[in-house]
């Protein structure tokens, strides 16, 4: 493959669908790097909860945004786009393909399509969802939105408490999104999907669970306990331990849950790539599948 378009290939799917291998062996195939776009990746001491690949798996590809972050710094969609706009415009310098792989739907969003600016919080209102979430918890917040039933936030997360204030707080300033135009960038951009039948995504699932059970994923929530309140660390894999740690759930009850929620991440992601318009899906990790629709691409 050449030519002169630069073409930025973006392989996203649900969690355990088997994007990151192959999104690495594309990437000696087209001699480039990645770009990760999964958000929990970004943070050091989460490498088995959240399914980094190592140096072994990575095959001497470059990784950017992964491992450059504390559990505790914020960052966020917006910051993401700057950063990776930056590092896109070095490698497309000398390269024509880049990859960026992941299933974090916003960070993916931003990247692409940049973000609509949004208003300054009300600083009162965000004190008192702060307050609701330190007396009630994740519950409450949970409670509360169902409550104010924000119409047009179908996508967000309801096991992040930031992503919830932030709803609230959309949705208290009388905010919907909306169709907007997407932001101008300069190169062409080509969206894979992987899309598995359930089934099987779901065994993969189980399947991923009990392997980061068997390589240490107790023993590393357990170190980060003490931060279990950080932003970061409001995700599938570690709040379900946090709570067995609690003595809410029993060890196997609290793998049992980490599936299920696993599960139902992986429907709330797909649920966004089918949003994306003009993404392509193949039916699992064939590089010849995908090879075909890069080639279909640059040739238009």
């Amino acid at each position: 493959m050449g030519g002169k378009q630069k073409l930025l290939i973006c392989l996203v799917g649900p969690t355990a669908s088997g994007k990151t291998a192959l999104s690495i062996e594309l990437a000696r195939h087209l001699k480039t790097e990645i770009i990760s776009c999964d958000s929990r990746q970004f943070y050091k001491e989460m490498k088995i909860g959240t399914a980094k690949p190592d140096l072994e798996e990575m095959q001497g590809i470059k990784h950017h945004f992964i491992d450059f972050l504390n559990p505790a710094d914020y960052f966020s969609a917006g910051d993401f786009e700057r950063a990776a706009l930056k590092v896109l415009d070095e490698l497309f310098l000398e390269k024509d393909f880049v990859i960026v792989c992941g299933g974090s739907g916003l960070y993916l969003n931003a990247l692409l399509f940049g973000l609509d600016e949004m208003p300054a919080a009300d600083l009162n209102y965000r004190t008192e969802l702060e307050l609701l979430f330190k007396e009630k918890g994740l519950e409450g917040l949970q409670e509360l939105f169902r409550l104010k039933n924000p119409i047009g936030f179908e996508n967000t997360d309801m096991r992040n408490p930031q992503r919830l204030m932030r709803a609230l707080e959309m949705q208290a300033l009388g905010i919907e999104r909306k169709e907007r135009i997407p932001a101008k960038r300069n190169f062409e951009i080509l969206v894979v999907g992987i899309d598995r039948p359930r089934e099987e995504l779901y065994a993969r699932i189980n399947e991923r669970v009990n392997h980061m059970i068997q390589s240490g994923l107790v023993e590393e929530a357990r170190k980060l306990y003490p931060f279990r309140n950080l932003n970061s660390l409001q995700t599938v894999g570690y709040n379900e331990l946090f709570s067995y740690f609690d003595g809410e759930w029993n060890l196997n009850e609290a793998i049992d849950k980490i599936k299920q929620h696993t599960r139902n991440y992986a429907k709330r992601q797909m649920t966004w790539f089918r949003k994306i318009n003009g993404i392509r899906w193949i039916g699992g990790d064939s590089i010849e599948e995908l090879l075909a629709v890069i080639e279909e691409k640059a040739a238009q």
